[in-house]
C-alpha cells in the first residue's frame, strides 16, 4: 500500500483517481466509483466533478 496518493494509470477509466484511492485504501476500486457516482445523483455533482478533476490534475502533476 502506498504512503501517499498516486494516480493509477494501469486501472483507470479517466484519469485514475478511483483506482488510486482504491489501491492508497486497500478496497475495491468498484466501491469507489459507485460511491462517486453516488455522491454526483445525490445533488453533489459540482463540488463531485470539481474535486476529481482537481486531485487527478494535482496528482499528475506531482
Amino acid at each position: 500500500m502506498p504512503a501517499h496518493f498516486t494516480l493509477d494509470k494501469s486501472n483507470a477509466r479517466l484519469m485514475g483517481v478511483c483506482s488510486g484511492f482504491a489501491r492508497m485504501t486497500g478496497t475495491d476500486v468498484t466501491l469507489i466509483r459507485v460511491g462517486l457516482v453516488l455522491l454526483t445523483l445525490l445533488g453533489l455533482a459540482p463540488a463531485t466533478i470539481l474535486a476529481y478533476l482537481l486531485i487527478g490534475m494535482v496528482a499528475n502533476a506531482g
